[in-house]
């Protein structure tokens, strides 16, 4: 199945105007290419991507932390190129809703697998360095992290949501996360559904291809909730 939007819609939100054909490649899932007769899917795309992502983060990091040594810029690096916090980009973006998917990643939730949406942003940085140069490429990857870059609250709960979901409820004076996980589907592809409780009250719900995603998502979910609370 195809995304319910258009790849020029993603450009809009993108800022950059990317070739639509390169786009669409960057958009399409092996799963889509192998269920359309093994046509060109976005792995090579995603292989180019990673390495430009890291080169722009990292130089972005070196420029604007002076007083940082090379262990420190080392870990805020590999936070910022993680799958969880490309997951969270894409997110912030709606990016789920334009990947081209297989039936079967359609029906167990691969729109929402962080797995997928990070190795799509990293295709879709490739395509824009293939069609635009390395300039334009270094600046979309820019816009993309600057969110996380100028929230380093947020920031830090993407990278690890069930640690920051916790010490905000202790913040708050609630108890201690309780989470509770259902699951769904057939053993090859289930889809667990958790559960985050405060005080046995249900604050967010995640979902995912496995427990630990299902937390996670629930956690930041709940994160998100109790900050805004809070504020």
């Amino acid at each position: 199945m195809t995304g319910s939007s258009s790849p020029a819609e993603l450009s809009a939100v993108l800022g950059v105007n990317i070739d639509p054909d390169l786009l669409t490649l960057a958009l399409t899932h092996r799963s889509f290419a192998y269920e359309n007769g093994g046509i060109a899917h976005n792995e090579r795309l995603e292989f180019l991507g990673d390495s430009i992502l890291g080169q722009a983060v990292t130089v972005k990091l070196y420029r604007d932390n002076p007083e940082l040594d090379e262990g420190d810029l080392a870990k805020r690096r590999a936070s910022l190129v993680s799958s969880v916090a490309l997951a969270e980009i894409a997110r912030l973006i709606g990016l789920g809703a334009f990947i081209r998917l297989g039936k079967g990643e359609e029906q167990t939730g691969g729109r929402e697998k962080p797995s997928i949406l990070a190795d799509t942003v990293e295709a879709i940085i490739g395509a824009a360095y293939l069609d635009l140069g390395g300039d334009e490429a270094t600046a979309l990857v820019l816009r993309l992290v600057a969110p996380l870059l100028a929230d380093p609250a947020r920031f830090g709960a993407a990278m690890d949501p069930k640690t920051s979901l916790q010490e905000l409820a202790a913040q708050i004076g609630r108890g201690a996360p309780d989470y509770r996980i259902e699951d769904s589907g057939p053993d090859h592809s289930k889809r667990f559904h958790a559960s985050v409780c405060l005080d046995d009250e249900v604050i967010a719900t995640g979902v995912g291809s496995s427990k630990k995603q299902a937390e996670m998502a629930a956690a930041l979910e709940a994160w998100t909730i109790l900050q805004a609370a809070a504020k």
